[in-house]
């Protein structure tokens, strides 16, 4: 028996859809984009060298969790995985980071449609016939996204720390601040600011209460995370490029390919 908008009772229209618009472009553009990041974050997880330069830690490096990292003064170095870890310190920590973004309400949405068609777009129905939604194994798992935010705020803070030793030099000197220092912090800025956006931040903070009034203070974080909420978005985007950006400086420091500028 026919499902979907072939069901019985519902008006027979011969064509898939009726929007006349681009509406594959978005889904085309996500796809671009994630495929991109995918491919460099991927490349330099695996490269294990360039992700130190005395101040600046790459945030796919931060923090360190095993042993064979390179020597990077005052930077988070826990090492929990010792010298049998032979691989990239990066496969390690990034499985946090990647598993808040990868279960997150927006990506989910994001990725679904341009990967899967699920659906495409709005007024574009499934390529198939059945849909379980996230009630089976395996998307069931992405309910874990609230235990991730917990993770990410870890992070979180551990990159605003990178941020701090990064007003030295490269002797170790404070009071000293570069172009390197900017770029790490217009990255943690975006980094919290989509950390605090997310839906399971938002639901911790207030989404429970029944009487806001009882709880001033709640009801304040509550508003001050819906009001980023609303550009939950576009925060997702801007991160996802900013944490690229950052580390893609870093690597060109630590490389050689040119000298960090110094402001003072």
């Amino acid at each position: 028996m026919a499902t979907g908008t072939a069901a019985p009772g519902r008006a027979q229209i011969k064509e898939r859809h009726l929007r006349t618009d681009r509406w594959w472009l978005a889904p085309a553009v996500t796809v671009t984009i994630l495929v991109a990041f995918i491919i460099y974050s991927t490349w330099r997880a695996f490269a294990n060298a360039d992700y130190f330069a005395e101040p600046y830690v790459s945030p796919f490096y931060s923090p360190c969790l095993a042993e064979n990292c390179d020597s990077m003064p005052m930077s988070a170095n826990v090492p929990v995985f010792g010298d049998w870890w032979r691989l990239s310190p990066a496969l390690i920590v990034l499985i946090f980071p990647l598993g808040f973004r990868l279960t997150c309400y927006y990506y989910r949405k994001a990725y679904y449609r341009g990967f899967w068609a699920s659906p495409s777009a709005c007024a574009v129905p499934e390529p198939r016939s059945k849909y379980s939604g996230e009630t089976k194994f395996p998307l069931i798992v992405q309910n874990i996204h609230r235990y991730f935010l917990y993770f990410a705020i870890l992070v979180g803070g551990i990159l605003t720390w990178d941020v701090i030793i990064a007003f030295r030099d490269e002797h170790g000197a404070w009071g000293h601040m570069g172009l390197g220092t900017l770029v790490l912090l217009a990255n943690v800025t975006l980094i919290w600011a989509y950390t605090l956006s997310c839906h399971s931040c938002r639901h911790i903070v207030g989404g429970r209460l029944k009487h806001f009034s009882k709880h001033p203070v709640r009801y304040r974080y509550w508003q001050l995370v819906s009001r980023l909420n609303v550009r939950h978005m576009q925060l997702a985007w801007a991160s996802l490029f900013s944490v690229a950006i950052a580390d893609l400086y870093v690597y060109l420091v630590a490389s050689g390919a040119f000298d960090d500028p110094r402001f003072f």
